[in-house]
């Protein structure tokens, strides 16, 4: 470890680091646009420099490695000198568009310039014109009269993606970003692009225009959307009072997690999340719900914990199939372990998971699945079981997962269900499935609920619930100790159930 002084306040990191890095580690902020910490130093923007005592011209901070014992200044009045000179230079050639501007609200030139600058421009001349939106392939656009050339885009398709589409030509004043004739941005990584660009040059048509950065809640969340299980924020419109259904997610970025995805997240992950718009289930329906009166989740507990008690005394657990999801948290899981094997010890458990994909040797797996190894590790084999398996002999089905459509076709669920009694599925969504069940109850996506998943690589990842849930839709977890209660072969234990951190403690 290497010992320093930043502004008067002593800083221990270890060797190799560099002073910015020292620097944002102890919350002493040093401006910056073209550093990223996935990226060697560029030292191409001149904002991070920083007086050191004992040499005579000002350093850039993110490319000037500790030594033991330097004294750095960040705030000196030839530090803030400096950055309102660099800032001048930046803006004599930017567009002025702030009130038009995507980035506005979340752009970090327009951020220091309020902090070090507000003076008016000190040039007459006529700004520089350039193309404003330029199509840079899939999603992306940009515009290069507010780029700053920091060279983030162009570093990241060199060493993240490997694919190097963009490029700076001209020289001097006329340097511009660009792409190679014939080969525009076309991997499944582009809108990290218009993540890591510090302004608003490089942007997303996914999310152009569509609202305000400052009218957004970022929750953590993690993406369901493959088996690496990345971290995330959910950018989150809370919407209008009196407009209905305004209420939604906007945006998907990235959340730093060296151990997991680093800074990144695939596009399969960040353009997914309509599942989370989709038509929900919103009220327990079914013929059979009209049959017996059932109304709400708590009418369905208590006749299903009946119907199940039922089959297993007349000796007919053979009969009773449960279809689990590795949508499902570890605990979730546990707790169907608990309920439908260890207390009713019915032997026909399946954890049904979606069809693979194509991995892209990177970040996104083959499993499209968030949670295949945490069944395994409760003693589950996740798997896509012949129909004959699941429907055969089978007196009463449960279903917890909305993707069976995804595995078997429509005609064939239609024509295997139809032989089975009792049908009882447990969704957040409304789809063809639907119909082919005598009882249909609504439950969360991930994002509405508390709960741990386990990726491809082992890592048990917890969460909490990132959006509220939507109205009478219940979380599994819920569901299944209300169950278990209703079953009464263990009450104390799920009575202590109060919450997910109980479960978790009490999972092998």
């Amino acid at each position: 470890m290497i010992g320093l002084e930043i502004d008067g306040r002593p800083v221990r990191v270890e060797a190799g680091a560099t002073v910015l890095e020292a620097a944002l580690r102890a919350g002493i902020e040093i401006p910056h646009l073209c550093h990223h910490p996935a990226f060697p130093p560029a030292g191409s923007c001149r904002l991070c420099a920083v007086e050191i005592e004992g040499l005579p011209k000002l350093e850039p901070a993110c490319a000037t490695a500790v030594r033991e014992g330097m004294v750095v200044r960040t705030g000196s009045p030839r530090v803030v000198e400096a950055r309102r000179s660099v800032l001048e230079l930046l803006l004599a050639e930017h567009a002025m568009d702030c009130p038009v501007c995507d980035k506005a609200g979340e752009c970090r030139l327009q951020d220091y310039h309020q902090a070090y600058s507000l003076a008016p421009a000190a040039y007459a001349e006529d700004k520089r014109r350039r193309d404003k939106k330029v199509a840079l392939g899939k999603k992306l656009l940009l515009d290069r009269e507010r780029c700053v050339l920091c060279t983030r885009c162009v570093r990241f398709l060199e060493r993240v993606t490997g694919t190097a589409e963009l490029g700076v030509v001209e020289r001097g004043d006329r340097s511009e970003i660009a792409f190679f004739e014939g080969r525009p941005v076309d991997n499944n990584y582009s809108g990290c692009l218009a993540e890591i660009c510090p302004v608003g040059a490089i942007t997303d048509a996914d999310f152009r225009f569509k609202t305000r950065a400052w009218f957004l809640e970022g929750k953590e969340a993690l993406c369901p959307l493959c088996g690496r299980g990345c971290n995330v924020f959910l950018d989150r419109h809370p919407g209008h009072p009196r407009t209905p259904g305004t209420d939604r997610v906007l945006r998907v970025r990235s959340r730093p997690n060296e151990r997991v995805n680093g800074h990144w997240i695939c596009d399969i992950g960040r353009y997914g999340c309509g599942y989370l718009e989709a038509d929900r289930c919103r009220n327990v329906s079914g013929p059979l719900a009209a049959d017996l009166g059932l109304r709400s989740i708590e009418d369905v507990v208590g006749w299903l914990a009946a119907h199940l008690k039922a089959l297993a005394l007349k000796g007919r657990r053979d009969r009773a199939v449960v279809v689990l999801s590795d949508w499902l948290t570890n605990e979730e899981l546990f707790l169907a372990g608990k309920v439908f094997g260890d207390d009713l010890e019915f032997g026909r458990l399946h954890v049904v998971g979606r069809r693979a994909g194509e991995p892209d040797g990177f970040l996104l797996t083959a499993e499209r699945s968030p949670n295949r190894a945490g069944p395994r590790s409760l003693g589950f084999r996740p798997e896509i079981p012949r129909l004959e398996d699941l429907t055969g002999e089978a007196e009463t089905l449960l279903v917890f997962s909305p993707f069976l459509e995804e595995v078997y076709s429509a005609a064939e669920l239609k024509t295997a269900l139809a032989r089975v009694k009792t049908k009882i599925l447990f969704t957040p969504r409304v789809d063809g499935l639907i119909g082919l069940f005598d009882l249909v109850a609504p439950t969360v996506w991930p994002a509405e609920k508390e709960g741990s998943f386990t990726n491809v690589q082992e890592t048990v990842q917890p969460f909490e619930a990132a959006l509220r849930p939507c109205p009478p839709a219940v979380e599994e977890w819920r569901l299944l100790v209300a169950l278990g209660r209703a079953v009464g072969r263990n009450p104390s234990f799920y009575l202590s159930m109060k919450g997910v951190g109980d479960i978790r403690r009490a999972m092998p």
